[in-house]
C-alpha cells in the first residue's frame, strides 16, 4: 500500500478551506469591493500563503458568483446586480417557507422567546447604527425555525443564498433609511407562530423578504 504523509495532507486542505473563507468573507463584508481586481500573488503575500490555495479559492468562490474572472483572465469582485439580488431573495423566501412549512409543528414557546430575544438585539442594533450585527441578528431571527429542520440539504442552499444577500445588505445598509420596519415584521412573524395560523406565518415570511428587497431596490447597481 501507498505510504502517504497524512498530516502534510490536512494541513493543505485546512489552508486552501482557511483562505476560501477569508476571502470570501471579504469579499460579504466589503473589505473587497464589487468590481475590485483580485490578485492571486497580493492575496496570497497578505495571507501569508502559498497562490496555489489562493487560485483554487478564486475558483470556488467563481463557481458560486462571488468572483468573475474576465476574457483576459484578469479575476475581479462579482458587481451586485439587480436582477440576481431580486432572484435570490424571491429563491429566499421560497425555500424558507418551505423550512417553515416542515418545521411548524416543532416550533415550541423555548423557540419564540429566542426569536422575541433577538429581534429585540436586531432593533438596538439598527438605532444604533451597526449594521453587521444588525444583519447577523437578523439572521439569526430566521435561524431559530431553520435550525430545527432536518432538512441538511435544504439549510445548506439556503445558507449560501443568505452568505450572497448579506453582502447586499451590508454594503446598502446605511444607505436604507426604513431599515427598522424589519422588526416590525419580524413580530408579525412571531403573532402569527403564536396563532398557530401556518397560511399567515408563510405570507408574513414573504412579506418580509420582499419588503426587505423593497428597501434596497432604489439603490441597487444595474
Amino acid at each position: 500500500m501507498e505510504q502517504f504523509d497524512s498530516k502534510k495532507k490536512l494541513k493543505r486542505t485546512f489552508v486552501r478551506e482557511e483562505a476560501y473563507t477569508i476571502i470570501r468573507d471579504w469579499i460579504v463584508d466589503g473589505t473587497l469591493k464589487p468590481n475590485q481586481q483580485l490578485r492571486d500573488k497580493e492575496l496570497a503575500e497578505q495571507l501569508g500563503v502559498s497562490r496555489t490555495p489562493i487560485r483554487e479559492a478564486l475558483l470556488r468562490l467563481e463557481d458560486e458568483g462571488f468572483v468573475q474572472t474576465k476574457p483576459n483572465r484578469s479575476t475581479m469582485v462579482s458587481p451586485i446586480d439587480s436582477n440576481e439580488v431580486l432572484h435570490l431573495y424571491s429563491i429566499g423566501w421560497t425555500l424558507e417557507q418551505l423550512v417553515m412549512k416542515q418545521t411548524f409543528e416543532n416550533i415550541e414557546d423555548k423557540h419564540l422567546q429566542m426569536m422575541e430575544t433577538i429581534n429585540l438585539e436586531l432593533q438596538k442594533a439598527i438605532a444604533e447604527g451597526n449594521q453587521l450585527k444588525a444583519v447577523e441578528c437578523d439572521n439569526e431571527f430566521h435561524s431559530v425555525f431553520i435550525d430545527i429542520s432536518p432538512n441538511k440539504e435544504l439549510k445548506r442552499i439556503l445558507a449560501g443564498v443568505k452568505q450572497k444577500l448579506k453582502r447586499v445588505e451590508l454594503y446598502y445598509f446605511d444607505l436604507v433609511e426604513d431599515v427598522y420596519f424589519s422588526y416590525e415584521e419580524h413580530e408579525r412573524i412571531i403573532e402569527a407562530i403564536k396563532q398557530k395560523d401556518l397560511p399567515l406565518v408563510l405570507d408574513e415570511i414573504e412579506k418580509n423578504w420582499r419588503l426587505s428587497f423593497a428597501r434596497i431596490q432604489n439603490h441597487l447597481i444595474d
